[in-house]
C-alpha cells in the first residue's frame, strides 16, 4: 500500500519542476521583447525629430496650392460675372421690342450681377462696376416702361357697341330692326316695366368681352413685375391709368353714355328724360357686368401678385367712367319730384340693387372703397326720392284740381291715371318691399303696400266726390260716380290689387256702384214717370169724356191726357238729346243701365198708352200727341249713354 503513494509524490514533483523551468524561459523572452521595443521607441523619436522640418515645408507648399486654387476660382467667378454683364448689356442695348423674353432674362442677369458685386465689397473695381451696372439697369427699366406703354396701347381699343350687345343675354339684346347704337340702348328700356320681372334675367349669363388678347397678358405681367421690382410702381400705374381709362371712356361714349349735369337734366322734356333713364339702366348693366368686369380680369392678370397695385390701377381706370354714370343717377334722385318719375326711380333703384353684389365683388380692396360708398349712397338716395314721390302721389291725388271737364259723365282722366299707376305699382311689389325695408324697422313691409294702396283709392274717391259736385244735373252727378267707381272696381278685380285689397273691399264698392245707378234713375226718370201716372187725370168739369174701353177712362179729361202726352214727348226727347251725349263706357254696365230704365219706363208707357191712347186717337192729329210707340222708345233708349256729339246725326 505504501509504494504507490511514494511514486505519486515523485511524479508531481517532477511535473512542478518542469513548469517552473518553462515559466523562467517565458520571463526571459518577455524581458528580451521589452528591451527590443524600448530600443525601437528611441529610434522612432529620433526619426520624428529628424522629419519635422520636412513636414513643415510640405504643409506650407500644400496651403500655398490651396490659396492659388481659391484665387483662381474667385477670378473665374468674377470673370464669369463680367462675361454675363457683357451679354446682358448687349441684349439690353438691343432693346425689348425684338425679343421681350430675352430682354427680361437679360435684366434678370443684370440684377444678379449687381447683387454679386454688392456682396463682394473687397474687389478693387467694385464701385465702378456697380455704378455701370446700375446705370445700365436704369436704362433697361426705362425701355421696359416704353415697351409696356407701347404694348398696352397697341392692344387697348374701345369696344364697339355691337360687340357689347353680343355679350348680353338674348332678352336684353337690341332687336335686329333697331338701327345704330342709340336704338340699341333704347330698345330694352322701352320694355323695362315687363322685362325687369322676367325670372330668366335673374339667371341670365353675361359674357365679358376680351379687352386685351390673352397671349399679351403674360408679357404685360412680366413687364409690370420687373418695373415694380425696380421701384417704378407709380410710373407703371400712371401708364396703365392713362391708357386704359381713355379706352374705357371711349367705349361708353360709343355706347351712348353722356356726361350730363343736374342743370341739363332739369331742362329736359319728360319724354326725352324718360328715354335717357331707360338707356342709363341699360348702360349700367353693360358697364358693370361687361366693361368693368372685363377690366377687372385684365388688372388681376397683369398685376398678379401685386395686390395693392391691382386694386389701385382698377380704381383709377374706372373712376371717371363710374363718376359719369353715377352723376346722372344723382341728378335724377335730386331733381324735382313728380308722380310720373316714381316708376323710373324704382327702375333705377332696382338696377342698383341688382348690381350691388357685382359692384361689391368687382370693386374690392381699399382703393375701390370710395366707389362702393358712392354706389351705396346713390341706391339710398334713389330709395328716399322714390319713397317721397310715393307719399307725394297720395297727396296729389286727393288735392288734384284739374280743370279737365268730363261733360258726359264718363271715367275721369284722373281715375284712369291713378288706376294705371296702382297697376304699375303691383309690377314692382318685390322692389317696393325692398324699398320699404330700407326705412321700416318693424318688418311690416308685406302690409305696407296694401295700406298705401287703400289710402290712394280713398284719396281718389274723395277727389271724385268733389269733382261730381260740379255737375248741375244730379242725375249726371250719380252717373259720373257710377262710371268712375265701377271702373275702379273692375280694374281692381282684374289685377293683383284684388288679393291685396280683399273681396270685402270689392263687394262694398260694387254696392256703391249700384247705389249710384239707382240714384241716377231716381233723379233722371222720376219726373217723366209722373206723366204716366193716373194721378191728377180726373176732372170735375165738363171736359171729361165717357169711357171708351169698358169705362177705364171714365171721368178723365181729354185735355189733361193730351197735355200728359205732350209733356211726356217733350221730356223724353229732352232726355234723349241730353243723355245720348252722356257716356257709360263699359258695355256691360251701359246695357244693364238701359235695361233697368226700360224695365221701369216701358211697362208704365204701355199701360198709359193702352188706357188713354184711344182718347187721343179720336181727335184731330192724334200723332201730335201719341208720337211714340213702345218699340220706338226701346230703340231710342238704345241710343242713351253713347257719348254722342251734338253735331252727330240722329239714328
Amino acid at each position: 500500500m505504501g509504494v504507490p503513494a511514494t511514486l505519486g509524490d515523485d511524479f508531481l514533483r517532477e511535473r512542478a519542476a518542469k513548469m517552473r523551468e518553462s515559466l523562467q524561459k517565458s520571463q526571459t523572452i518577455t524581458d528580451n521583447v521589452v528591451s527590443i521595443l524600448g530600443s525601437f521607441d528611441h529610434r522612432l523619436s529620433a526619426l520624428e525629430t529628424a522629419m519635422r522640418p520636412t513636414q513643415i515645408r510640405t504643409n506650407s507648399i500644400r496651403k500655398a496650392h490651396e490659396n492659388i486654387d481659391k484665387t483662381l476660382k474667385s477670378a473665374e467667378v468674377i470673370l464669369a460675372q463680367f462675361d454675363l454683364s457683357r451679354q446682358a448689356e448687349t441684349k439690353i442695348l438691343r432693346g425689348p421690342h425684338e425679343d421681350l423674353e430675352s430682354y427680361l432674362g437679360a435684366i434678370g442677369l443684370l440684377r444678379n450681377n449687381i447683387k454679386f458685386f454688392s456682396g463682394h465689397k473687397g474687389f478693387k473695381g467694385n464701385e465702378v462696376v456697380l455704378n455701370q451696372a446700375n446705370n445700365l439697369l436704369a436704362k433697361a427699366i426705362s425701355k421696359l416702361e416704353d415697351e409696356f406703354r407701347q404694348l398696352l396701347s397697341s392692344y387697348s381699343k374701345p369696344v364697339e357697341p355691337e360687340r357689347l350687345f353680343d355679350c348680353l343675354p338674348k332678352s336684353l339684346q337690341p332687336s335686329s330692326e333697331s338701327p345704330g347704337h342709340d336704338s340699341g340702348g333704347k330698345n330694352p328700356s322701352s320694355n323695362h316695366h315687363s322685362a325687369h320681372h322676367d325670372n330668366n334675367l335673374e339667371n341670365a349669363v353675361y359674357t365679358p368681352p376680351t379687352l386685351i388678347p390673352p397671349r399679351v397678358l403674360p408679357l404685360l405681367h412680366d413687364l409690370s413685375l420687373q418695373m415694380v421690382q425696380a421701384g417704378h410702381q407709380q410710373q407703371i400705374l400712371k401708364v396703365y391709368r392713362d391708357t386704359r381709362s381713355v379706352v374705357m371712356e371711349e367705349s361708353l361714349r360709343k355706347l351712348g353714355v353722356e356726361k350730363l349735369s343736374k342743370e341739363d337734366v332739369q331742362k329736359m322734356a319728360w319724354e326725352v328724360l324718360e328715354a335717357k333713364i331707360g338707356n342709363w339702366i341699360h348702360f349700367m348693366r353693360i358697364a358693370v357686368k361687361l366693361l368693368f368686369a372685363g377690366e377687372r380680369k385684365v388688372c388681376d392678370q397683369i398685376f398678379e401678385g401685386l395686390e395693392s397695385l391691382k386694386d389701385q390701377s382698377f380704381a383709377e381706370v374706372t373712376g371717371s367712367s363710374v363718376s359719369v354714370l353715377f352723376s346722372f343717377g344723382e341728378a335724377i334722385a335730386k331733381s324735382k319730384r313728380s308722380p310720373e318719375k316714381l316708376f323710373v326711380l324704382l327702375d333705377m333703384y332696382e338696377i342698383m340693387r341688382e348690381l350691388h353684389s357685382e359692384i361689391e365683388t368687382i370693386f374690392k380692396g381699399k382703393a375701390c372703397s370710395e366707389i362702393k360708398e358712392s354706389a351705396s349712397g346713390l341706391t339710398k338716395r334713389l330709395a328716399q326720392t322714390a319713397k317721397d314721390t310715393f307719399s307725394d302721389f297720395e297727396e296729389a291725388v286727393e288735392k288734384d284740381a284739374t280743370k279737365t271737364a268730363v261733360l258726359d259723365g264718363t271715367v275721369h282722366p284722373l281715375t284712369s291715371y291713378v288706376i294705371n299707376y296702382v297697376k304699375f305699382l303691383f309690377d314692382y311689389q318685390a322692389t317696393l318691399k325692398q324699398l320699404f325695408q330700407e326705412f321700416e324697422e318693424s318688418g311690416q313691409t308685406s302690409s305696407e303696400l296694401a295700406t298705401v294702396t287703400m289710402q290712394i283709392m280713398q284719396a281718389l274717391q274723395s277727389n271724385l266726390d268733389g269733382k261730381s259736385k260740379h255737375y248741375r244735373d244730379p242725375a249726371l252727378t250719380h252717373l259720373f260716380l257710377m262710371n268712375n267707381i265701377h271702373y275702379i272696381v273692375r280694374s281692381v278685380r282684374r289685377s293683383e290689387a284684388k288679393d291685396l285689397l280683399g273681396d270685402d273691399w270689392v263687394q262694398r264698392h260694387r254696392r256703391v256702384v249700384q247705389q249710384h245707378a239707382n240714384q241716377y234713375k231716381r233723379n233722371a226718370w222720376s219726373k217723366i214717370l209722373q206723366c204716366l201716372s193716373v194721378q191728377g187725370l180726373t176732372s170735375s168739369g165738363g171736359g171729361s169724356v165717357p169711357g171708351i174701353d169698358g169705362g177705364n177712362s171714365s171721368g178723365v179729361s181729354r185735355a189733361l191726357i193730351k197735355d200728359r202726352f205732350k209733356t211726356f214727348n217733350m221730356q223724353f226727347e229732352e232726355l234723349h238729346q241730353r243723355q245720348s251725349q252722356w257716356a257709360v263706357p263699359d258695355t256691360e254696365l251701359r246695357e244693364s243701365l238701359r235695361l233697368s230704365v226700360a224695365e221701369v219706363l216701358l211697362p208704365a208707357y204701355r199701360s198709359f198708352l193702352k188706357r188713354f191712347g184711344p182718347l187721343v186717337d179720336v181727335g184731330k192729329n192724334p200723332q201730335k200727341y201719341v208720337r211714340y210707340q213702345p218699340e220706338d222708345l226701346e230703340r231710342m233708349l238704345g241710343e242713351f249713354f253713347e257719348g254722342k256729339n251734338l253735331s252727330e246725326p240722329k239714328r
